[in-house]
């Protein structure tokens, strides 16, 4: 057995020296953050709230990990939330559940500027000369009426029961602050929070990863690591999804 042990770990040596001299890198499946979730399959989630969900694409990675969770999805804008409900009536067998509405600190409406060529990428705030420079999809867009409200505000009316463990899922290109600042007291009791971070300046007013991590902090959250990240042409991070988990009770 110690033979076979060693032949394997000279193998994946040998086969990873190879990858690295053509350029590229090479990892165990398992241990791909993508593929275990760090460590996310383990914490009894029950309830996904997916804040930026677009047409569910990340509502669909979710529920291939934690397929007997209820999701909350939400989504301003009516095209893609139009495929987003189609898929959670087709798909979601009651457990996935869409709503046309933006989250952020308190209710109204709102103006969002919809990339024209890259819907997910569309922010209540403009975004910049680097974002389309970078993301020459950003560049055209047009303005859109929405409606808003803050996370707290609309479950306490919609009387809507969160059964723990709750992980809440933020993707709203640099406005994830106000969406906290919203939903403190849902927050407050989430057991995980993924947040997108831009760390390149691609929106006016955007929040930071300090901004976020402050906001989480008080809320009793540590920084664990990132499901995902991007990388710009000279290497560094261009943004990333940041995962924050709060130590059970």
């Amino acid at each position: 057995m110690r033979v076979r042990a060693i032949i394997r770990t000279l193998a994946s040596r040998i086969a990873k020296g190879a990858f690295h001299r053509a350029g590229l890198d090479a990892q165990w499946l398992a241990n791909s953050p993508r593929h275990n979730a760090l460590g996310m399959r383990n914490m009894g989630i029950r309830t996904v709230i997916d804040i930026g969900a677009n047409t569910g694409q990340f509502a669909r990675y979710i529920r291939s990990i934690l397929p007997d969770a209820t999701i909350l999805c939400f989504e301003p804008l009516s095209g893609p939330f139009a495929e987003l409900r189609s898929w959670a009536d087709r798909e979601g067998s009651g457990r996935i559940h869409a709503f046309n509405l933006a989250l952020g600190e308190h209710a109204g409406t709102a103006k969002m500027f919809e990339h024209v060529d890259h819907s997910p990428s569309s922010s209540i705030l403009p975004s910049t000369a680097i974002s389309h420079t970078l993301y020459p999809q950003t560049r055209h867009h047009e303005s859109v009426a929405i409606q808003i409200d803050s996370l707290d505000e609309f479950l306490k009316r919609s009387e809507i029961t969160l059964v723990p463990e709750v992980l809440i899922k933020l993707d709203v290109q640099g406005y994830e602050d106000r969406v906290i600042r919203g939903g403190l007291s849902t927050f407050a009791a989430a057991r995980v929070c993924i947040s997108e971070i831009d760390f390149d300046s691609l929106y006016d007013g955007q929040c930071s990863f300090r901004d976020v991590w402050m906001l989480l902090d008080q809320s009793g959250f540590q920084f664990c690591g990132n499901l995902d990240q991007t990388y710009g042409p000279d290497g560094h991070v261009a943004f990333s999804d940041s995962v924050f988990v709060r130590d059970a009770k």
